[in-house]
């Protein structure tokens, strides 16, 4: 077994301690392979160093399949943090709340979609018309519209591709924002920048799990909205009018 030290000097207060937990909190049983922390500290982390292979349709599909399981593992509330985690969490280089609420609408309108269209219309990467059709989406957000009945999911929360390793046997989690979530944030987000054979972990995820509601794949643009918003607020306007695109089709 090798070794990984991440390092990040002047790293906010708990930015490594949280992705710590996360890492730990997603580890369950026959849910997809995580990264395994080594040790923790203020300025860096040390991980076990995964086993990079090529993907390949079965992988992809074997990752769903096991997606669907970490998932289900579920969590106490929409937006709360993993177990033990008291603090707030990070995505990326972005601030995350990690508060509880007791519905997703009302969760996602609060603490994803409002927060970031409020920072990039205060950088000027949103118009003020941009703001406030996101708004207006949220609004609906936190009347339930979006609501269905699935329980909490345990999500990775951050889940570009670029947070995806593929193995020999499937694929394996780094790099979380991991909070009780909707399921298909994940899933949209593995869309978002591409993933090698997305239709094929979607076909893997959709066998394993009886939680995805129906009409899920009409939601995927819904669930991109709150990245859009963090990508507007750290690289600027071109992430704001795609999002702005987005919560006028919703």
């Amino acid at each position: 077994m090798t070794a990984f030290t991440k390092r990040r000097a002047g790293a906010p207060p708990g930015f490594f301690a949280v992705e710590a937990a996360g890492l730990r909190w997603l580890n369950v049983p026959g849910g997809a392979e995580v990264a395994e922390v080594l040790d923790v500290a203020a300025d860096q982390l040390t991980l076990t160093r995964i086993a990079e292979s090529r993907p390949t349709p079965v992988t992809a599909a074997e990752f769903g399949r096991r997606l669907a399981r970490t998932h289900d593992a579920g969590a106490d509330a929409f937006g709360t943090g993993p177990d033990g985690w008291r603090g707030e969490g990070f995505i990326g280089e972005a601030p995350l709340s990690l508060r509880p609420h007791h519905t997703w609408g009302e969760f996602y309108a609060a603490e994803r979609v409002l927060p970031y269209a409020r920072t990039a219309h205060g950088t000027g990467a949103l118009s003020t018309s941009g703001l406030s059709i996101i708004t207006t989406l949220a609004e609906r957000l936190s009347a339930g519209e979006f609501d269905d009945p699935a329980p909490p999911a345990r999500i990775h929360g951050d889940l570009w591709a670029g947070n995806v390793v593929f193995t020999s046997e499937a694929a394996a989690l780094i790099d979380p924002a991991a909070h009780g979530g909707h399921r298909v944030s994940d899933l949209a987000m593995l869309a978002l920048f591409g993933l090698p054979y997305l239709e094929e972990v979607y076909r893997g995820y959709a066998e394993a799990s009886t939680q995805l509601p129906r009409g899920w794949r009409g939601l995927i643009g819904l669930h991109q909205l709150h990245p859009l918003l963090v990508h507007a607020v750290l690289f600027g306007g071109g992430y704001a009018d795609q999002a702005v695109r987005v919560a006028r089709h919703y």
